[in-house]
């Protein structure tokens, strides 16, 4: 395949962290030795970028390859570099090539490969998920591309909630995707939502009664019975959450602050099973 020449671009406008790529850390060393040859003899390979469909100020273009490249080129006050612009029938093939790249020098994480995914898919580059999927992992077992679809129902549906989801474990988002295909997002994210300020694990622990409970019900999360979650005016929302020795009502929004409503809510149940 015959590259375009490469053309000049503000490296401000580079997206260096529009991909995934290996999460070590530059080294130091490296990248003096690197900025050091720039500087003597020039960039020998260009950039590898593609146009934002949805450009982010200052950001027009993302990174595919060149990621310690431009750190050098910054490093020493270059304000643009050579770069080739990937077209729509070459994007596919440079990203596979980076993720090829990634596996090698570093194990990126079962989210970051999903995210990967949903970028591309965001980007127009791919018309479905299981085409992106193929191109990108084409070594990839069919079991093992079954799982990473559903990894990517997870960063679809959970990724706007989730804290550091990028430690999530592969069997942990395998336990997410079950539960997200047998219906039970509304509950998932009515369980995120108030949590303040929550950690990866606090945010799990909140998941899990949920992802037990999708195991072993016989119906779905979005059947109508049994009633799991009730939006009601005010913002108040009722979740119902099974615990090991029966269930638990779970109440959040502005009205559920107000502690006469807990005083209400036990008034009538007292009425329905009090004494007399």
């Amino acid at each position: 395949m015959t590259l375009p020449s490469p053309q000049m671009l503000p490296l401000d406008e580079i997206d260096p962290a529009a991909l995934p790529r290996d999460r070590a850390a530059l080294d130091p060393a490296a990248l003096d030795q690197l900025s050091r040859s720039i500087a003597r003899s020039g960039l020998r390979h260009p950039l590898e970028v593609w146009a934002l469909q949805s450009p982010r100020p200052p950001f027009r273009y993302g990174l595919i390859s060149g990621f310690r490249r431009l750190a050098a080129l910054r490093r020493l006050g270059h304000s643009a570099a050579p770069a080739v612009l990937r077209t729509p029938d070459s994007i596919a093939a440079a990203m596979a090539e980076m993720v090829a790249e990634n596996e090698i020098r570093t194990q990126i994480t079962a989210w970051e490969k999903a995210r990967l995914v949903q970028t591309t898919l965001d980007e127009g580059h791919f018309d479905s998920p299981d085409t992106a999927l193929r191109t990108l992992f084409p070594q990839a077992a069919r079991q093992t591309l079954y799982r990473m679809r559903g990894h990517l129902e997870v960063v679809e549906a959970l990724g706007p909630h989730l804290t550091t989801p990028e430690a999530l474990s592969s069997r942990r988002l395998d336990r997410l995707a079950t539960a997200l295909r047998a219906g039970w997002e509304d509950l998932m994210i009515a369980a995120l939502l108030p949590l303040k300020s929550p950690s990866a694990e606090t945010q799990w622990q909140a998941l899990l009664p949920i992802l037990t409970e999708s195991t072993t019900s016989e119906t779905t999360g979005d059947s109508p019975r049994p009633r799991r979650l009730l939006h009601l005016k005010k913002g108040l929302t009722i979740r119902r959450e099974h615990t090991q020795h029966g269930y638990a009502l779970r109440f959040s929004g502005p009205e559920a602050r107000r502690g006469g409503l807990m005083d209400d809510v036990m008034d009538y149940v007292e009425r329905w099973f009090g004494e007399g």
